[in-house]
């Protein structure tokens, strides 16, 4: 099995800060995003490899996990290791025994992750994993954590759970956002205990795209200099579809436009929607030729 280093993948060094490393996977992804690479297959895998090293990079535990895991295959590469010949066991996560839970992906472009990931984090993201240790009661519950997109937190989504060989679909509701918990009574016991509740543990991924803050949605809208000042008509993305917002003559940089009801979907009220804003975010004329230089000269004249 192939290491991946996935502080290459994203383009930082190894002493990155979050910031830094949130800011590379939001650039990577916005540049390999299905919807700017449609039909691209390349472009497509490279996404997913950016969100695989992104969850693993984005998160402090999984990341100090990667960075011992690292440097003990550094140490074994030093002393003439072999591809292929490393013993990854070690850091395959779960123990043998107790009740077997898999979390299986409806068509969650953010899974797929490698056999490397699973190998090494099956445990930690809605992979397969075994739980087990010692209940405080006869019933005990149990969680496990599942990953999902925004835009499944946005419709609502599903994941298919087997429980001791027993096939369960579990919907996740609209407006599930990171630390919603999705319970499901398991109802059968298992050995000499019984089990209590299921819990999925949702976490929403970063979205290339979108900053979520609670219900609200923000987007960044890029517009030329002259577009701004003259104002104009500008496509924005929501997840309920594109749609044009007028931008007023005179717009000014990091000014927000609202967009009422195209947030998020409030949890247990599907029906109530939270904002979108966008961002303007103006660009400069970073060359200009010598007949537009000789304009901004003389409209720098009217103003004094």
């Amino acid at each position: 099995m192939e290491y991946k280093d996935y502080y290459k993948i994203l383009g930082v060094e190894r002493n990155a800060n979050e910031e830094e490393i949130k800011r590379a996977y939001r650039q990577l992804a916005l540049k390999y995003h299905p919807d700017k690479n449609p039909g691209d297959k390349k472009a497509e895998d490279r996404f997913k490899e950016i969100n695989e090293a992104y969850d693993v990079l984005g998160d402090p535990t999984k990341r100090s996990k990667y960075d011992q895991l690292g440097s003990s295959y550094r140490a074994w590469e030093r002393t003439g290791g072999q591809p292929g010949g490393f013993d990854w066991s070690q850091w395959a996560s779960g123990t043998p025994g107790g009740v077997r839970i898999e979390v299986g992906d409806l068509g969650d472009l953010f899974g797929g992750f490698s056999d490397f990931f699973n190998a090494i984090f099956g445990g930690m993201a809605g992979q397969s994993q075994d739980f087990t240790g010692r209940p405080q009661s006869r019933t005990r519950d149990i969680e496990q954590p599942v990953n999902i997109s925004l835009a499944e937190a946005y419709n609502g989504t599903s994941r298919v759970v087997r429980v001791d060989g027993r096939q369960i679909e579990v919907k996740i509701p609209p407006g599930a956002k990171t630390g919603t918990k999705v319970r499901l009574n398991l109802k059968k016991g298992s050995g000499q205990l019984e089990m209590g509740n299921l819990y999925l543990l949702v976490n929403v991924a970063p979205d290339p795209i979108f900053e979520r803050k609670g219900e609200d949605l923000y987007i960044d809208v890029e517009l030329d200099l002259y577009s701004a000042i003259l104002g104009c008509e500008t496509r924005i993305k929501t997840l309920a579809g594109d749609v044009m917002l007028t931008i007023p003559p005179g717009s000014q940089p990091g000014q927000s436009f609202r967009l009422k009801g195209r947030g998020m979907p409030k949890l247990r009220k599907p029906s109530q929607h939270g904002d979108l804003y966008a961002r303007l975010q103006i660009e400069l004329p970073r060359r200009l030729s010598d007949q537009e230089r000789e304009l901004f000269q003389q409209l720098a004249k009217l103003r004094n």
